[in-house]
């Protein structure tokens, strides 16, 4: 099959540090290469792949101090795309509903999968707009705000097997591994780590956004004993970071579209305590890849700090070679790879491949 694959241009692919949209792009596109299919990567002149490489800037515009406008590079990958899709058998686009105008008109088959949330007002009227656009959601979960679109399935994400390894957990110390900004939450895994006296490690990257909201809520917690501000880290620093945890914690404030560091702690056998909060109930199994804890609000918000504190101290009870077992049943990306062949005959009308476990769990 003749594939095309669309990178938002923010982050190479994959990204040099932190990137989750750019990272998934390219274990799926490296998985279907893998599988025997003729795959076109449109992305940063920076990525790194074994498909053929159209570069539609020359490095990623994060990493660019010189770029102003963002979304002329995109506008112009889109031509570049556009120009060659007689190239190809399906268009996957990543880049939200950037394309929608062209992609509507367009006689090449193509699907675009979702990676943020949709649970913003402004979006209802553009998706209306478009309701015949076949798209993939990442978690079922983030179809809640627009059930009505044309959901052709629900692929979790998944991560290369041999990309980490299993850790034993022996660093006495918690992890949290992300992003810096308001719903997730990092002030909450701050007093986790307090109630429980243990050092918490934060690797994670700080976004124009919210900088002001890290200088001035965040900094100064940086400050108490046992917390460690690493930055953003490469995959190897990741892996030896989460290997060595007790535990990751996810605690997050918003309806998070998935989470891929879900994954990436499981792939290293470290429970994840979570906030029962969009895709947190698709991806951890209580009790086998860590704990979930159910949100408060107000007063009781101390309630829930402590139940996640009590996990804490509960996580060596979890059988860290299990966790890593329920990784490579359900999030390699492998399996990912062969969800997203099977949406491609499907939309082409070479029948309907059987769907695999990820594609199974649709939304109501």
């Amino acid at each position: 099959m003749r594939i095309a694959q669309v990178a938002p241009l923010f982050e190479s692919v994959p990204p040099k540090s932190y990137g989750g949209t750019e990272r998934i792009v390219s274990y799926l596109t490296e998985e279907l290469v893998e599988l025997g299919h003729d795959v076109t990567l449109f992305a940063s002149g920076d990525s790194v792949t074994q498909a053929e490489l159209v570069p539609c800037c020359t490095r990623s515009l994060r990493l660019d101090d010189a770029c102003v406008d963002r979304l002329a590079h995109h506008v112009a990958m889109l031509e570049q795309v556009l120009s060659r899709s007689g190239e190809f058998d399906i268009i996957h686009y990543h880049i939200d509903y950037m394309h929608y105008p062209a992609s509507k008109r367009s006689r090449v088959a193509h699907v675009t999968t979702l990676h943020g949330r949709l649970d913003i007002p402004d979006l209802v009227p553009l998706y209306y707009a478009y309701l015949d656009i076949p798209v993939v959601s990442i978690s079922n979960a983030q179809r809640q705000p627009l059930p009505w679109l044309r959901w052709e399935a629900t692929v979790h994400h998944g991560l290369p097997e041999d990309l980490y390894t299993i850790g034993e957990g022996g660093g006495g110390y918690l992890a949290f591994v992300g992003r810096i900004s308001p719903e997730k939450r990092v002030d909450r895994a701050i007093e986790i780590a307090r109630r429980c006296s243990l050092p918490l490690k934060i690797a994670a990257k700080v976004d124009r956004a919210d900088r002001d909201y890290f200088e001035v809520r965040i900094r100064p917690l940086l400050n108490q004993r046992g917390i460690e501000f690493l930055g953003e880290i490469d995959d190897r620093a990741k892996g030896d970071l989460l290997g060595g945890a007790r535990a990751m914690l996810f605690p997050i404030d918003w309806p998070e579209p998935f989470g891929l560091v879900m994954l990436e702690a499981m792939a290293c056998g470290t429970p994840v305590i979570a906030w029962r909060h969009g895709s947190v109930p698709e991806v951890i199994e209580e009790g086998v890849t860590g704990h979930i804890v159910d949100p408060r609000g107000g007063d009781d918000e101390d309630a829930a700090i402590d139940e996640a504190a009590e996990a804490v101290e509960n996580a060596g009870a979890i059988d860290r070679c299990a966790c890593r077992a329920a990784f490579e049943d359900r999030f390699t990306a492998r399996r990912m790879a062969q969800d997203y062949v099977a949406v491609y005959h499907r939309l082409l009308g070479n029948g309907t491949p059987a769907p695999s476990t990820s594609m199974l769990r649709t939304a109501p």
